[in-house]
């Protein structure tokens, strides 16, 4: 069962086709990969496993997938976009598909030449991201074609979300509650972070998670240094703190927790100060998080802020960034940042240091809806907790 309705997959052709004819072109080419889903999952709902592939969209007629024959009958089932051709360079290195049609790139160009007319401009989203052989196969087989990036302006499609996609990613924070409950009712002496993550990661799917914006982060300890650890079978032990994440997505849309608990169940005095100093982080920027306002206007309060405690050397990541089809996307609002809020994004403010001698690492993150009126918190009850440490 495919996650993208069709109707949401046609305004956002509309989209794409719009900027095609603003800038003279006869055919945009979309790579992606499971590594690199969010610009193809833009338009098909939808991403291989093993291979990888290409969205192709002519300025008129259908669009199709380049890819492999392993993922073709996948795609055919839960694809927004059905109409397939497989190319060897998208397939798993070596394998053999005797009852497959394989294509080549020239072949394709004479097929879309029939069909769109003399193809001389072609649009190239994620080139910088596709292998080299991939590169070099679509430069061979489109000789005498004008290959135009525009990643930058298809990825700014994907900045405001519609009311269609804020709805998964309101659902998909809904969700992250319950995992962070789940999470929470682990922490213990003894456990080990691998336990508290299938705690997490459970509670995902067993309400209906289509996947996972990143692994889970489990890291207690020592451990916590490691800025995005994926939980290992390190026990928590008592007097530590235990840093925590997930991202369950719902249609492909993820929403997020991030927080720091005490594994003995009670805050230390020393502790206790580390999380309010991420509170109060949290608080300034949460405050910046209004129409009009820069990536760097955001960054600095908190900054400053961090700054003045004397924690600034302990800082690897901003305080804001966007979310949807990946849990950290386009724009990030970083401290050099001109990306400006708009209504229509999806905000985390997302608060970390790394590499304290005494309280080693920490992260505390939920997300808010951008409106005329403000930011909404898309989890009222994580925005309550990490307001109040």
């Amino acid at each position: 069962m495919g996650y993208l309705a069709k109707e949401e997959r046609d305004l956002r052709l509309v989209k794409v086709r719009t900027i095609m004819k603003a800038k003279d072109l006869d055919l945009v080419l979309v790579y992606y990969d499971e590594f690199n889903i969010g610009n193809g999952w833009y338009l098909t709902g939808w991403c291989p496993q093993f291979e990888s592939g290409a969205v192709l969209v002519p300025k008129k007629g259908e669009p199709m997938i380049l890819g492999g024959p392993e993922s073709e009958p996948y795609a055919k089932q839960d694809s927004a976009i059905t109409e397939t051709r497989n190319f060897p360079v998208f397939m798993v290195p070596d394998e053999e598909y005797p009852n497959a049609t394989i294509s080549s790139f020239p072949a394709l160009f004479q097929e879309l030449s029939s069909t769109v007319g003399k193809i001389k401009r072609v649009g190239m989203v994620g080139a910088g991201r596709m292998p080299a052989e991939c590169y070099k196969q679509i430069v061979d087989g489109f000789q005498g074609v004008e290959l135009i990036d525009i990643t930058g302006d298809y990825v700014s499609l994907r900045y405001s979300k519609s009311k269609w996609e804020i709805e998964q990613i309101k659902a998909a924070f809904q969700l992250a509650d319950e995992c962070y409950e789940a999470m929470k009712g682990t922490i213990k002496p003894g456990v080990s972070e691998i336990e508290v993550a299938a705690a997490g990661e459970y509670a995902a799917r067993r309400k209906g998670a289509s996947g996972f914006g990143f692994s889970a982060i489990v890291g207690s300890g020592l451990r916590s240094n490691a800025v995005v650890p994926t939980a290992s079978s390190k026990k928590l032990v008592d007097g530590e703190l235990a840093m925590m994440g997930l991202a369950p997505k719902i249609k492909g849309y993820a929403g997020v927790f991030g927080h720091t608990l005490p594994v003995s169940g009670h805050y230390s005095d020393s502790q206790k100060q580390c999380l309010k100093h991420m509170s109060e982080a949290f608080r300034l920027t949460r405050e910046q998080l209004i129409l009009g306002k820069s990536g760097r206007e955001i960054d600095a309060p908190a900054r400053a802020y961090f700054k003045k405690q004397g924690l600034s050397k302990y800082l690897v990541c901003p305080f804001a960034h966007t979310i949807g089809l990946h849990e950290a996307e386009s724009p990030f609002f970083g401290p050099n940042s001109s990306d400006m809020l708009r209504a229509g994004m999806t905000v985390c403010v997302d608060i970390s240091f790394f590499g304290h001698p005494e309280w080693h690492g920490g992260r505390i993150e939920t997300g808010f809806e951008i409106t005329e009126k403000g930011a909404v918190p898309m989890s009222p009850k994580m925005d309550k907790i990490l307001s109040n440490l």
